[in-house]
């Protein structure tokens, strides 16, 4: 009598990115870095960007409402203008953010065989070339509708990998691939609880430089709970 062995699942590292992956948050980090270029005027758009963050932390955001906004000065300047000033962000205030902490997990996990996944709220024009800075190929992140020329609308094209619609996008991902969840195992590192709904999808949720609420959230449930930077007041 003979026993038919199961297939072995893959193994899939899932990262959030803003306070995850960096101790900053790269949306809101690039309208502050648009104010100090002269991109955007520091009282009426810095007020709002603060806004806007808070009502994230809150988990109230309305993503097309920010994404609207937060892409409008880079709307305007068109796209070889826009590049320029995300090669000076990043030489300027992503690159000197990048910690060696980051890099050796993200490591540690591509040794292991895992395939690693960046899944953020924050849009790709702001989000892929810091990925690429990280050594990931596979970037889910917000994905923004193009007009006839090829250059951003201000729109959301699909779902935005947000809340509810990171589980969405993730299964939309597997299914590309013709996986479900059963086929994977898979871990999820987050600091937010707007990310809830994937961890408590996921094989192993990990609650990364979690903030407080996500850190009693974890505590109670059980979950890991990993700081790679000092943990927030």
């Amino acid at each position: 009598m003979t026993t038919e062995l199961s297939a072995p699942r893959s193994r899939l590292a899932l990262f959030d990115l803003d306070h995850t992956l960096l101790p900053l948050d790269s949306d809101f980090e690039w309208g502050e870095f648009s104010i100090r270029i002269g991109w955007a005027d520091r009282d009426a758009f810095g007020r709002r960007n603060q806004a806007f963050y808070d009502q994230y932390i809150a988990g109230t955001l309305d993503v097309h409402e920010y994404v609207q906004f937060a892409t409008e000065a880079a709307r305007l300047r068109g796209a070889a203008e826009s590049a320029q000033a995300h090669e000076r962000f990043m030489r300027e205030v992503i690159q000197p953010a990048i910690r060696q902490e980051a890099l050796d997990l993200l490591r540690s996990h591509r040794d292991a065989g895992d395939e690693v996944v960046i899944i953020t709220a924050t849009n790709e024009f702001v989000t892929r070339p810091i990925a690429e800075a990280l050594g990931v190929e596979q970037l889910l992140a917000v994905e923004l509708e193009r007009d006839a020329e090829g250059w951003i609308t201000g729109a959301i094209r699909g779902v935005p990998s947000m809340r509810e619609g990171k589980v969405q996008r993730m299964e939309q991902w597997l299914a590309e691939r013709g996986w479900t969840w059963s086929d994977v195992h898979s871990t999820f590192y987050s600091d937010s609880m707007n990310d809830v709904p994937l961890l408590e999808r996921v094989d192993l949720p990990v609650a990364t430089n979690p903030d407080p609420r996500l850190r009693a959230l974890a505590q109670h449930r059980g979950w890991r709970i990993l700081d790679l930077f000092p943990p927030k007041p």
